[in-house]
């Protein structure tokens, strides 16, 4: 029913098929807004992104004072001043493409929160090794490793790829 209301009223106001027309669940969302496009997936969103410029409905509503500028727009734009240019762009768009570009200055945040995280997991490093970790075993000491090497190279460990291939046991020595 409401669909076929808006239709009716596109064809009254001389729309025709020149005008997209909203499915009638949107038209509760989009409020007094005209439908311009497709948009980019077809739903009469507004999205304002430097890779798809073309929203499919007007940034603002409809009002007296716009809809006055948009008939004055059909004539003549030598005559309209620089603020009704303005106005025209600002009922249609909330931002510029400088506006989309600019800097927001997020990086500070996230850099902020990167580094509070790694000094938080550093401090937990510290506190586990004061608090947690027990001192380190006496068989990874030189002297320890040296016989441990020996003992593998007496018992003939990995003899073919292993520490025991690279001994020369006849001259008691690396190869």
């Amino acid at each position: 029913m409401a669909l076929r209301q808006c239709a009716t009223m596109a064809l009254r106001n001389g729309l025709g098929g020149r005008q997209q027309v909203a499915a009638a669940s949107s038209l509760a969302k989009i409020g007094n807004r005209d439908v311009v496009g497709f948009g980019v997936n077809g739903a009469p969103n507004y999205y304002d992104r430097v890779d798809f410029p073309m929203p499919a409905i007007r940034f603002k509503e409809n009002t007296p004072d716009i809809m006055a500028l948009r008939e004055k727009e059909k004539g003549d734009w030598n005559k309209l001043t620089v603020e009704e240019k303005k106005a025209l762009y600002r009922a249609s768009f909330c931002q510029t493409f400088a506006e989309m570009k600019a800097p927001t200055g997020e990086w500070k945040s996230v850099l902020g929160i990167s580094l509070i995280a790694s000094s938080i997991a550093i401090w937990i490093y510290l506190l586990m090794k004061v608090y947690v970790y027990d001192a380190i075993p006496d068989t990874l000491s030189p002297e320890k490793k040296e016989a441990q090497l020996k003992r593998m190279i007496d018992l003939r460990a990995n003899p073919i790829h292993g520490v025991s291939s690279k001994w020369d046991y006849e001259k008691g020595d690396w190869k």
